[in-house]
């Protein structure tokens, strides 16, 4: 396993029902995700809803989270922007909260070209001496990191791994082909686990392990350990659950899956709405089905 870890939960940001953010089930859910299968925690992710948050509300998440679970598991925070300087400062204060490493999304709307991707990601990383991770999601961002440009950026000391979220396994082969053996990629998507671990992958930063973090976590053991058939049975398994938590905008329906669980992590933040009494059904049936409510 990478000291990273192998599952990585984009944690839901658990808020009131005024939309405070809430740091006691903040604590909580961390906690519950490390004894269900996770290896580490990532806030301030897309599934904990970064863009609504104010600059005091993250540094508050990433300081609750670190104090509550940071000497048990790996505590990544996501500092990047659209911004360059925006992320360097945010950058910097997570390093001085003690997070076990930084992930980095793709600039989104401004549309940067390759060498404005490579100078923006080099200047953040420049500023800190924790692990960054690359986070390429082109759905989201409207613009890709090309293999070539990941493959620059893995000769960087601590750019150590990127989360590949771009659906297309072949950049993943790429990647890993361009890379040397001890950078990381992390599936980002729950449904391509298997695939990415099959073209050189280490692990998933994953939605689903709210969920079925042992699950996920037994799947990739299946697989290191060279039970192919096993853990490609148990990803088919798994299937319904990954495809079913993004039946709308994440993070959506697995905040719902959340609630419907047990665990209070209260309602979205505008722009977002939650679930319809349809979606919920179908997460409600969901979880009957896997037996998990």
């Amino acid at each position: 396993m990478s000291e990273l870890g192998e599952v990585m939960t984009a944690m839901v940001t658990p808020f009131t029902t005024d939309l405070e953010v809430n740091y006691e089930a903040t604590r909580e859910l961390a906690n519950y995700l490390l004894e269900n299968g996770s290896d580490g925690i990532l806030v301030l992710g897309t599934t904990g809803e970064v863009p609504t948050l104010t600059k005091e509300e993250k540094l508050n998440i990433i300081k609750t989270v670190r104090d509550e679970v940071g000497d048990k598991a790996t505590v990544i925070a996501g500092t990047g922007s659209y911004s360059t300087q925006a992320s360097i400062d945010m950058t910097k204060k997570a390093t001085e909260l003690g997070v076990d490493g930084v992930m980095l999304v793709t600039p989104y709307y401004n549309k940067p070209p390759q060498e404005g991707l490579y100078n923006h990601f080099k200047e953040i990383a420049g500023v800190t001496d924790l692990p960054v991770i690359l986070y390429n999601v082109p759905g989201r961002t409207s613009r890709n990191i090309e293999a070539k440009t990941i493959a620059r950026l893995a000769e960087i000391d601590n750019i150590v791994a990127v989360k590949e979220a771009s659906g297309d396994i072949e950049q993943v082969a790429t990647i890993n082909r361009l890379t040397d053996d001890d950078f990381l990629i992390y599936s980002g998507d729950d449904g391509m686990t298997l695939a990415t671990l099959s073209v050189g992958g280490t692990g998933v930063i994953s939605v689903a392990s709210h969920l079925v973090g042992k699950d996920i976590k037994e799947m990739i053991g299946l697989y290191k350990s060279g039970k192919v058939k096993e853990a490609s049975k148990l990803n088919a398994e798994l299937g319904e659950i990954f495809s079913k938590i993004f039946i709308t905008t994440n993070p959506i329906p697995i905040k719902k899956a959340v609630n419907l669980l047990g665990k209070e992590v209260g309602p979205v933040r505008p722009p977002l709405v939650d679930a319809n009494q349809e979606e919920e059904e179908v997460l409600k049936a969901l979880l009957k089905d896997y037996n998990l409510i």
